[in-house]
């Protein structure tokens, strides 16, 4: 995305939309230190948002307005682009492993390091789609690099080396879409673009434990209103997230109910013992009473040991069944009297080895308003703006179908990952064959494939495009979704189509004559449309009506009709090579002759040409059995059951799920030259098809 609109003012805002409050930061970065022009937070008025979700998106944006603009009152600038962070509700990780391999030594610039973090974030959206069956969508909203490689030999930094191999160990975090897309929601009804996300811990970790101290196995836990959010370093850098829904709401909560009050007077209490002794508040009946500090922490007591147990857990959880050296603590939450002696006797580690970090990690920034308080609440926001410079591209707005998205980033985005999360599935994307028509064909089941549907439609800003096509900021997207082809179909004529042809002998005339098709038994023309389950005979035989009929042959009363020199009917049977004769009654007929030899020998000819016609006929459903032989890949495939075949025919053979693109984009061949989906294909055809590589 490059620089925001604030940026150009060489201003950044971050904006943490917290449980409890809203806090904005607008500053700049000069030299080793960043500069804070100004700071202003301001409580949601109701319990808009719980457990780091917002639920009140209308109240939250109204909370954001207000605290922007007294920003840009005081900044005297109007502010468009923000940074912002999510809590770790629903936090999912991955670790991943990536390396890109050069083909001789190459300088590795910032250039090379960002397109290896690219391809980790990739593998890891990868293994989160494999692991996860979940139909709820997720965000990636942080990544964090643990080790670097150079040629397999662990590195601290990459930059300016030599290499022919590179790569990272990381981490990924994921979220619920919901939880990140009510963030982004709020932020631009409140007239805002963002232009940086990242998670809580992440933003707090810029700030509360600079980079020589994270080679220590240290803990950073963020103890919102809602949320616990945890991270572990170690040999450094940052090796584990996680997160625990417990945190300073729900000590406002159990004071809620000892005292008889609604939370926001709850939350006075609770806030009130801290510089004081006692507080004094008024219940819902509207008696006044006073509480002392004592007798607030009595209450707190049990559920602050639940509390830091948990956390405690999962630290040593996340940081593989051990516990840290040290333990730093920011955010509102964890300031209650008694929550750090409380962390540090659970984890069994040193008391001043668990600390609130406020104004002693805040050596390289400089406020501009001496009256701020530098304590733990301001940790986080802060870290969000330094965050910026670390991550500036993280998210892209593009527009699909008139639907304005944001998609995560990460250097090569495409098409396919626009469609697919606004939830549009492969039958949009990919053509499919209509239904298949079934029937029977002299007694064996047959089966004619559904055409192919068209392929789905794709422009970039007016441009004919591919699904493949590299998306960047403010791009247009219009998607014609693909098509499902007509179902199968064949009428009776061309079921029928080239099949042998009655050669009869009529009167001592050799004539060619149709075969006769019967659906369900009864006779059918050959426009007759064959339907699902319809039972079809192709005849093999004519009877003696049928073949005068065609003839247009009409019998008088003094005609008669012999087969073979035998009298026959109107429903004796006629196949290829027999003789059919009309005699005039009272005339000699061939039967009526001396037998010789010379008949009997033409007698049994006529016999054996029978039998011989009966094993060669030709059937209908050899029609349908029309079968090429095509190499697809160095494998030998066989095609049938078509009279023709295209391209796209192979996918039924062959194990290729255009559904996870695995490059750039599909190349298809046809004896080595270039090939579209619908071209013909014919027999001893040689087709290739494989993912294009992505280039490096």
């Amino acid at each position: 995305m490059g620089a925001s609109e604030n940026t150009k003012e060489g201003l950044v805002f971050g904006l943490d939309i917290g449980t409890r409050a809203v806090v904005g930061v607008v500053g700049y970065r000069e030299k080793e230190k960043f500069i804070v022009k100004a700071i202003e937070s301001m409580e949601h008025d109701t319990r808009s948002m719980l457990d780091g979700q917002i639920h009140d998106i209308e109240r939250v944006v109204g909370t954001i307005k207000a605290v922007k603009e007294k920003l840009e009152k005081k900044c005297k600038i109007t502010l468009k682009d923000v940074c912002i962070a999510a809590a770790g509700r629903v936090l999912k990780t991955e670790n991943v492993h990536a390396e890109i391999v050069y083909n001789d030594e190459t300088l590795i610039l910032d250039e090379h390091i960002f397109d290896l973090q690219s391809k980790g974030v990739e593998e890891a959206y990868k293994k989160f789609q494999n692991e996860n069956d979940s139909l709820e969508k997720y965000y990636c909203v942080g990544k964090s690099v643990v080790k670097y490689y150079m040629n397999d030999i662990f590195m601290m930094n990459l930059l300016n080396h030599k290499a022919k191999k590179i790569s990272v160990d990381m981490i990924c975090t994921f979220l619920p879409y919901d939880v990140v897309e009510g963030l982004n929601t709020a932020v631009e009804m409140a007239g805002l673009s963002v232009c940086n996300l990242t998670l809580e811990p992440i933003a707090a970790i810029e700030v509360a434990i600079p980079e020589k101290f994270r080679m220590l196995n240290i803990a950073l836990v963020d103890v919102g209103a809602g949320t616990s959010d945890i991270c572990i370093t170690k040999d450094g850098s940052v090796t584990a997230y996680g997160m625990i829904p417990v945190a300073g709401d729900s000590l406002t909560e159990i004071i809620a109910n000892y005292c008889l009050v609604e939370f926001n007077e709850a939350e006075k209490i609770k806030k009130g013992i801290e510089d004081s002794e006692e507080v004094e508040y008024e219940d819902i009946l509207g008696i006044k009473s006073t509480i002392t500090r004592k007798e607030v922490l009595d209450i707190l007591d049990s559920h602050i040991k639940e509390m830091t147990k948990m956390v405690s857990d999962e630290i040593i959880r996340l940081n593989g069944g051990n516990k840290v050296g040290a333990i730093f603590v920011v955010g509102g939450g964890g300031r209650i009297e008694g929550y750090t002696q409380s962390l540090a006797e659970i984890h069994d580690i040193q008391v001043n080895r668990v600390a609130l970090r406020g104004e002693e990690v805040m050596g390289k920034i400089e406020f501009k308003d001496n009256s701020v308080n530098k304590d733990s609440l301001i940790v986080t926001p802060l870290g969000i703006c330094l965050h910026f410079y670390e991550e500036n591209n993280s998210f892209i707005n593009v527009s699909l179908n008139d639907d304005r998205l944001k998609l995560y980033d990460n250097g090569n985005v495409t098409v396919v990952d626009a469609v697919m999360q606004i939830g549009l599935d492969n039958n949009a994307l990919f053509p499919r064959r209509g239904d298949s028509l079934d029937f029977t064909l002299n007694g064996e089941s047959k089966s004619i494939k559904g055409e192919l549907g068209e392929p789905c439609v794709v422009y970039l800003n007016s441009e004919l495009t591919n699904l493949h096509a590299v998306l960047h900021a403010n791009d247009f997207i219009k998607l014609i979704p693909s098509t499902k082809g007509e179902k199968g179909s064949v009428t009776l004529g061309k079921l029928n189509k080239g099949n042998t042809k009655l050669n009869i002998v009529v009167n001592r005339m050799n004539v060619t004559l149709p075969n006769l098709c019967t659906v369900n038994g009864e006779i059918a023309v050959d426009s007759y449309k064959i339907q699902d389950d319809d039972d079809v005979e192709v005849l093999d035989y004519l009877t003696v009506a049928q073949v005068l009929e065609l003839m247009d042959i009409t019998l008088t009363d003094n005609q008669y009709v012999t087969v073979n020199n035998s009298p026959a009917d109107a429903d004796t049977k006629v196949y290829s090579r027999f003789d059919v004769e009309i005699h005039e009654k009272g005339e000699m007929t061939y039967a009526d002759l001396p037998e010789d030899e010379n008949a009997k020998s033409e007698d049994s000819e006529n016999k054996e040409t029978k039998e011989s016609d009966k094993e060669t006929k030709t059937s209908a459903s050899d029609i349908l059995n029309k079968t090429i032989n095509v190499v697809v890949n160095g494998e030998n495939i066989v095609l049938n059951n078509k009279e023709s075949y295209v391209y796209v025919d192979v996918f039924d053979h062959i194990d290729f799920d255009l559904s996870k693109p695995q490059g750039e984009g599909i190349v298809t061949l046809i004896n080595g030259r270039s090939a579209d989906f619908l071209e013909e294909l014919k027999d001893g055809d040689v087709v290739e098809i494989y993912w294009k590589e992505k280039q490096k």
